[in-house]
């Protein structure tokens, strides 16, 4: 059975973890502990806090997957990676995105603490039961909802499970290998140095166009970043584009599934149109 690392593409803006939903049975089978009745000195008050605390990934541990052809494959995240995605959730804001089993969207659930364990046996998960190797993402969550939490109270939900685009390493290297080689060609066909181009696909003007059209109309919203927008920008504008974005966007080719959603469903469809589609 294959095992396929999964990684971060950092020239993807939309890669790395969008939410964190809470779930019956967690992929990386490790539960989550409820912390309520948590004591505060102040006033000698006994408060239910509804925080959970549990771990968002684990590195180097085998997640069973099968996808949609009967295939089956384990995934794991090296420790190096979970570092990226714990920092990229918080730094595009998304500690307030929940689901429920990866479906319901949730309203009144944050994280509000965040950290990557160093030591394991002086981590302060430690203190809640927890055994988890060096480089685990850890998660607090505080749960402002009273239907999430009374079925954490039943057992009904029992961990946290992440959301959100990975690059597997293998094809991703084969992307920009190919990306290379296609560059590479073109130099050998026109014999110099090419540094930017606008010889690219009148179609990925148009897309372009569509995305910035549908963002002037409806807002960007949380999808792209001020790299991308500038990306649509210059493909709209037929503008040269340098031999690093031709790259990024060959990788994007991934995301071709996304290119059958509606506007407005998520920010798959607009930002690959966004990027040339």
């Amino acid at each position: 059975m294959r095992i396929i690392e999964l990684i971060i593409d950092e020239k993807d803006e939309q890669s790395g973890i969008d939410a964190v939903s809470v779930v019956h049975s967690p992929a990386i089978e490790e539960n989550f502990v409820a912390l309520n009745k948590h004591e505060v000195e102040l006033k000698e008050v006994d408060t239910e806090k509804k925080i959970l605390m549990g771990a968002a990934l684990i590195p180097n541990k085998q997640i069973y997957r099968k996808n949609a052809k009967g295939e089956e494959y384990y995934i794991y995240f090296s420790p190096d990676t979970i570092r990226k995605a714990s920092e990229l959730f918080l730094m595009r804001s998304n500690q307030n995105n929940a689901t429920y089993e990866h479906e319901k969207k949730l309203t009144g659930l944050s994280v509000v603490e965040s950290w990557i364990i160093e030591d394991e046996e002086k981590d302060k998960s430690k203190l809640y039961g927890f055994d988890l190797p060096k480089g685990t993402w850890m998660i607090s969550m505080k749960v402002n909802n009273e239907e999430v939490w009374n079925d954490v109270k039943e057992g009904k939900v029992k961990g946290f499970s992440i959301e959100g685009y990975f690059a597997d390493k293998f094809e991703m290297s084969a992307e920009e290998d190919e990306a290379t080689e296609v560059i590479n060609e073109i130099k050998s066909l026109l014999g110099i140095e090419l540094e930017s181009y606008t010889d690219y696909p009148k179609q990925a003007t148009e897309n372009a166009k569509i995305a910035i059209r549908y963002a002037e109309e409806n807002g960007w919203g949380e999808c792209g970043t001020d790299v991308g927008k500038q990306r649509a920008n210059q493909l709209a504008n037929a503008e040269p584009i340098s031999e690093e974005t031709i790259s990024r966007m060959a990788s994007f080719e991934r995301h071709r599934q996304n290119s059958q959603k509606e506007l407005g469903d998520g920010c798959g469809r607009l930002m690959w149109l966004a990027w040339g589609g």
